[in-house]
Formats: structure tokens, C-alpha cells, sequence
């Protein structure tokens, strides 16, 4: 799953990585939760181009009484796409892009939980494949929101969790977000990571409280769990 993330890229790398200028500054985020504001790229139907733009971290479908079950919908089931009511809409419709310098996650150690933050082996921002929606209040008000879509864990991710986020490859930022991209294409892109891709370290646990915002939370405990982590 993932349910922390860091996004630290600047505007010129994410404009490299993903073909589209950031319009304005990016301020590097350490420890991203669920319901901030996150940084997305999507289809823009109307201007027939991508966009950056920002949504809530936790998907509130259009049809929800009550927004507060965007906290349970921070990650979807890349298996069960097309079924779930709250997703299968915005699986054919609605489709983004979520950028990521790497994520967290935490394994058990006895009673407590050792955090890992999870990163590409070159340190180059990467893309998460996510799902958006629009919801109105009864005040007419607009509520734009997204959530990350999961699939099974690879070798690296396995031992801290059987889930993982989607990593697009950037050959498949354009068919995922294409409008005209038919379901059975975007079902093949909903696969683990290369095991290569990836490495993971223990790092503080300063990072589970969200207060906590700074470039220490992604500095690994120590060079030796590092260098371990890196044969998964």
C-alpha cells in the first residue's frame, strides 16, 4: 500500500520526467499524508492536454453522502477496479499521474514499527498510477480528489508489506492517460515494479507523526541497512 510519500523532485526534473513544465515552484515535502493537498498530473478533456494540478489525498466519489469516506480511500485495489462503485468510473474516465521522489513503509519489529523509506535506485522522481474524482456539496462547492492505485508487493517491497503502489513506466505516462486508452491496455500496466527499480532503507521514526516535515525523515539509520536492503 502506500500511504506516505516524499516528493522533493524540483520543477525541471518533474518537467523532464514527465513532458509537461510545472507552472509554478515546487517546495520539496518530506512526509505527504493522506487528505493534504497532492501534486498530479492529468488529461485535461476541454484544453485536449496534460496539467498539473492538485487534489485531497483520499478519493471521494461523486455519488458520497458524507466526504469524510475519502479517509478509507486513499489506495485502490488495482484487482477490483472494475467493480468497486467508488472506482470503476474513474478507472475509464479519470485516470492521473501522482509524482514521488519514494514513499514509506513500515515493518514490524516485535510491538513496534520500523519505518522504510522505499526510493528509485537513481534517486529521479517516478510516477504512480492514480485515480481522481470530482464531488459537490450541497452548497455547490467543488471537492477535487485522488487516491493511488496498489497491486502485489515486488522483492524489494515484500518484506515490509504484500502491497505496493502501481509505478507507471514512462513509456506508459501517454496510454495511461490518454482518454481514447481501451481498459484491457490499462489492465496490463497494473503489475509490480522491476525488482531492480527500487531500493529500501530504515529510516527514523520521526516520519510517522505528519507534523514532521524535513529533509532527516529520508536519511537512512544507518550505510549498513542500506547496503542490505539493496540485494531484496
Amino acid at each position: 500500500m502506500c500511504g506516505r510519500y516524499a516528493l522533493y523532485a524540483d520543477g525541471e526534473q518533474l518537467a523532464w520526467r514527465f513532458g509537461t513544465p510545472v507552472p509554478h515552484p515546487i517546495a520539496p515535502r518530506y512526509n505527504i499524508a493522506p487528505s493534504q493537498p497532492v501534486l498530479a498530473l492529468r488529461y485535461n478533456r476541454d484544453a485536449k492536454t496534460r496539467e498539473w494540478t492538485h487534489f485531497l489525498w483520499g478519493l471521494v466519489p461523486s455519488w458520497a453522502q458524507d466526504p469524510s469516506i475519502g479517509n478509507r480511500m486513499i489506495n485502490a485495489r488495482a484487482e477490483t477496479l472494475r467493480e468497486k462503485p467508488a472506482y470503476r468510473n474513474a478507472y475509464r474516465y479519470r485516470r492521473c499521474i501522482v509524482p514521488v521522489s519514494g514513499f514509506y513503509e513500515w515493518k514490524k519489529a516485535g510491538r513496534a514499527k520500523q519505518p522504510y523509506f522505499v526510493r528509485p535506485a537513481d534517486d529521479l522522481p517516478i510516477g504512480l498510477a492514480g485515480l481522481w474524482e470530482t464531488w459537490r456539496s450541497p452548497d455547490g462547492s467543488k471537492l477535487e480528489t485522488c487516491t493511488i492505485i496498489t497491486t502485489d508487493s515486488n522483492a524489494v517491497i515484500h518484506p515490509l508489506h504484500d502491497r505496493m503502489a502501481v509505478v507507471l513506466p514512462p513509456e506508459a505516462y501517454e496510454v495511461w492517460l490518454s482518454p481514447d486508452t481501451p481498459l484491457a491496455e490499462l489492465d496490463t500496466l497494473l503489475h509490480p515494479a522491476p525488482d531492480d527499480l527500487l531500493i529500501a532503507y530504515s529510516v527514523s521514526p520521526r516520519v510517522n507523526s505528519p507534523a514532521n516535515d524535513d529533509p532527516s525523515l529520508i536519511e537512512p539509520l544507518n550505510q549498513a541497512d542500506e547496503d542490505e536492503l539493496r540485494l531484496f
